[in-house]
């Protein structure tokens, strides 16, 4: 090494030190993902800046909710031909005798687009104008923890990046004093099936691109508040201190995981500020409140969490996923149907026609929707109906950032089996969300195990063009 390297070092490390932590994670935060596609994103213009992802874990029925089906009301109680079923995949129907079970919502047509919504959804029905309905969804995986991993990673290997990870990675986040990702959860319902937190995580990214979850009890984040006795000072001093220390390691060894300590040092200590003043929503006026039906503050139900969903997009965070638990309904369906659309529908359309009215929908994108669908055929011996896992055909509605409003797209066969006009696959999904981010997908990749990996993987996907505006 020469004495001129050696001066450089000397200068780029006491440089490191003395410009300070927050210009540093700063840095870190904002800037596109070094390495991770050529040209840096975005690649165009983009429509959204941002994604909030409501997920209804553990698969709305769509004969339910959006798609209404005559014909399968009017064979009710009779057996479902076999051409429909030879060789399909079942969840747990196997050996059955397998029966038509109609529609047990009535539907009607709502806003000046006529979109036809169940009415169980009365809220939804109100934003029908604002929504784009997919009815022709389908996916790989049949059981809920792999069909979870493929709507959010695009493939059921697990440890794969998550969809929240792919789209900060490439965009960097808008915030210095929170997580670019966020993640919520809520449960109430039949079953809540569990969620994994590598559902979003980052996989083979780096760390610092995953998502952190928000809790609903005590404090949001674990460690925000600082420990009893501990100055603001003299936690700063100690993260200046780690700051060093791990700089110095970097420089040593180049470690992106590295960079990320440090970032998250920081992030942590800026959010110990952040953090309470987010969650506190005394500054909502009652009737924003009561628009939600969160008049009980952050109480883990889903529509606080859908109300700090948009006060999150006001401070610039990039992609929140809120997962609703209790979807999963093998049996006593209309029960819980009203109870899980009892506690979503509301919530969700309130979010869309927060940000609508505050001029923020038009640049966020908001998905509504589950892992798959569920069965035409009756399931619940002894018990009250349900229906069965279904990944053939199902319904997704997305809303703002570039989508066009009062759409319908798509269509199931006569029973609601299979996705028969226009199918949209879950990659055509992530391919559609990540183009209206200004992503195109077949170039966002990154080479690991000697392939170049890409949300949406190798198989053909599309934009669905239909839907945008």
């Amino acid at each position: 090494m020469t004495a001129s390297d050696l001066y450089r070092r000397s200068f780029l490390s006491n440089a490191a030190v003395s410009v300070g932590s927050a210009a540093l994670s700063s840095l870190l935060a904002r800037e596109p993902a070094r390495g991770a596609v050529q040209p840096l994103l975005p690649h165009g213009p983009a429509r959204a800046k941002r994604v909030i992802f409501l997920y209804m874990s553990g698969g709305p029925s769509h004969l339910e909710t959006f798609d209404y089906k005559p014909k399968l009301a009017e064979l009710d109680g009779q057996p479902i031909p076999e051409s429909f079923t030879k060789g399909q995949p079942i969840a747990q129907l196997q050996g059955q005798e397998l029966k038509c079970l109609g529609p047990l919502f009535p539907f009607g047509r709502h806003g000046e687009s006529g979109q036809e919504i169940a009415s169980i959804l009365p809220y939804t029905a109100g934003i029908a104008d604002d929504i784009a309905i997919i009815r022709s969804m389908h996916t790989d995986q049949i059981n809920h923890d792999p069909a979870n991993t493929v709507m959010n990673t695009g493939t059921s290997i697990s440890g794969r990046p998550s969809m929240g990870a792919w789209v900060t990675y490439g965009l960097g986040a808008e915030t210095d004093d929170l997580p670019g990702f966020v993640v919520m959860t809520s449960e109430g319902g039949r079953n809540p099936q569990p969620i994994a937190s590598r559902q979003w995580g980052a996989g083979f990214l780096p760390s610092r691109y995953q998502g952190v979850q928000f809790f609903s009890s005590g404090d949001p984040v674990h460690y925000v508040s600082p420990p009893p006795g501990i100055s603001a000072e003299r936690q700063q001093a100690l993260v200046n201190t780690v700051r060093r220390l791990n700089q110095q390691r970097f420089e040593a060894v180049a470690n992106p995981e590295i960079e990320t300590r440090i970032a998250q040092y920081e992030l942590a200590f800026r959010m110990q500020t952040s953090i309470p003043e987010l969650v506190d929503f005394s500054d909502e006026p009652q009737h924003i409140q009561e628009l939600y039906g969160a008049t009980s503050g952050l109480d883990g139900s889903f529509a606080a969490n859908c109300l700090l969903a948009r006060r999150l997009v006001e401070r610039g965070v990039r992609f929140i996923q809120l997962y609703h638990r209790g979807w999963d309904h093998h049996g006593d369906l209309v029960r819980y149907m009203n109870t899980c659309c009892g506690l979503c529908d509301r919530p969700s359309a309130a979010l869309v026609s927060d940000l609508k009215q505050r001029g923020l929908l038009d640049d966020t994108l908001v998905i509504w929707g589950g892992e798959f669908g569920r069965t035409p055929m009756f399931q619940g011996k002894g018990q009250e109906p349900g229906r069965d896992h279904h990944m053939r055909g199902f319904s997704m509605w997305l809303a703002g950032g570039g989508v066009k409003g009062g759409s319908t797209y798509g269509n199931t066969d006569d029973l609601g089996y299979f996705a028969t006009e226009n199918p949209v696959h879950v990659r055509d999904l992530h391919a559609t969300m990540l183009h209206l981010l200004g992503i195109e997908h077949h170039r966002q990749s990154v080479k690991h195990q000697g392939l170049d990996m890409r949300l949406t993987g190798v198989e053909p996907a599309r934009v669905v063009e239909e839907i945008l505006a």
